[in-house]
């Protein structure tokens, strides 16, 4: 069986071809603030994906780095009064926390920005030496001129991605910069902030270069599948692809996988409108897999409102399948496990995957003689991060 995915890149759903042992990269979290519903809402397309392959025979090993220093955790760390690490160190703590209530198979490995620093000063060097970046004022930049297909991730026209990157802290009106697209791989520390020494001048990294070292340093130059949130397109992903490429010669990454940002009640969730939803909270006064069958009523490519409503939906949900599961025998499972997988196969669509397991759950609480039913229903269950076998806990 083949899995169908979307792909950013070619703009299309295609087949995710790959070989027994899967590569993949998704970008990790800059740990400053909790853990908010686009956070699982991204991280659940990933490890459904993975239990998907894993089901089918392949071996995943997935990579998600921790940005524990750039130009967001910074300036945090300053206002809280607070080292940078030990900021993170807490944040990371409460998030991998969430992400194990949640059922969320941990990464293969959890590389950390700090730790790789190394690496990213042989990458900037490189760079510098091929011509493909400039040292300006203490700032080594990355040439966007010197790599002809800068762009063609997103596919944005150039005064588009100026809006973008000026929207998402690139400075494009910076004077020093020969083009404004031309993005910072190494900066100068201020007087409070971290600084490493590097041949072209102490300072720290640029966001971008991170993730360059970060993936290929654990799983080499070329990745099965990069993914993350809509909004790292650009400028993050289309930055990675040019200096990784421009290093490497080798393609980046074979497909490109992005989930779609989530709001609450109408508006888009963000800190300046104090409506994040924090995972935290809803563990409070809801079962974790209420929370992540709530989820998953949508498709991760379909940017979604979350309503406080929605978590009865999950909770109902969650009633009647364990109900099921509970029970002796039922109908034949068969036809909804294929259509529970085909679903999934189908560039994850879990809305049809989830009503399949709904159809089954009632099929089975109508009675029948199928002794295999209920354990078949667990398996799918299984398979979405569901151990139905488990009593409800609170809030359901």
């Amino acid at each position: 069986m083949t899995i169908r995915l979307h792909d950013t890149a070619q703009r299309a759903l295609v087949p995710f071809e790959t070989g027994p042992v899967v590569s993949m990269y998704v970008c990790g979290i800059t740990p400053y603030d909790s853990t908010h519903l686009g956070h699982a809402a991204t991280y659940l397309a990933y490890d459904l994906l993975i239990r998907r392959l894993e089901e089918l025979g392949h071996e995943v090993r997935m990579v998600r780095n921790v940005t524990d220093v750039d130009d967001s955790i910074l300036p945090k760390a300053r206002e809280l009064g607070v080292n940078y690490l030990e900021l993170a160190d807490a944040e990371l703590a409460r998030f991998q926390a969430d992400m194990d209530a949640l059922g969320m198979r941990p990464p293969t490995s959890e590389p950390r920005a700090t730790e790789a620093i190394d690496g990213m000063i042989e990458m900037v060097a490189r760079l510098l030496d091929a011509d493909h970046a400039y040292l300006t004022h203490g700032t080594a930049y990355f040439d966007v001129s010197t790599f002809p297909r800068f762009g063609e991730l997103s596919h944005y026209p150039h005064d588009h991605m100026v809006r973008l990157a000026r929207e998402r802290g690139g400075n494009p009106d910076d004077p020093h910069r020969r083009d404004p697209l031309d993005f910072v791989l190494w900066q100068a520390s201020a007087r409070d902030e971290p600084t490493w020494r590097a041949p072209f001048g102490a300072g720290r990294p640029g966001w971008h270069v991170e993730c360059s070292v970060m993936s290929m340093d654990a799983l080499g130059p070329t990745l099965d599948l990069h993914g993350g949130g809509t909004d790292l397109i650009f400028p993050h992903h289309d930055c990675e692809i040019a200096q990784s490429e421009s290093i490497t010669g080798e393609t980046f990454s074979r497909h490109w996988m992005h989930s779609a940002m989530v709001s609450y009640e109408g508006e888009k969730m963000s800190k300046s409108l104090g409506n994040l939803v924090f995972v935290s909270d809803l563990l409070k006064v809801a079962d974790p897999r209420a929370i992540r069958l709530a989820l998953m009523r949508h498709h991760y490519r379909a940017g979604f409102e979350w309503y406080d409503t929605d978590l009865d939906e999950g909770n109902a949900l969650l009633r009647r399948l364990i109900a099921a599961a509970e029970r002796p025998d039922g109908a034949d499972p068969r036809p909804f496990a294929e259509r529970a997988r085909a679903a999934l196969d189908n560039d994850l669509d879990t809305p049809r995957s989830l009503d399949a397991l709904d159809d089954l759950a009632s099929a089975v609480l109508s009675g029948g003689s199928d002794a295999s039913a209920p354990a078949v229903l667990c398996e799918l269950g299984a398979l979405l991060g569901l151990d139905l076998t488990r009593p409800i806990e609170r809030g359901a």
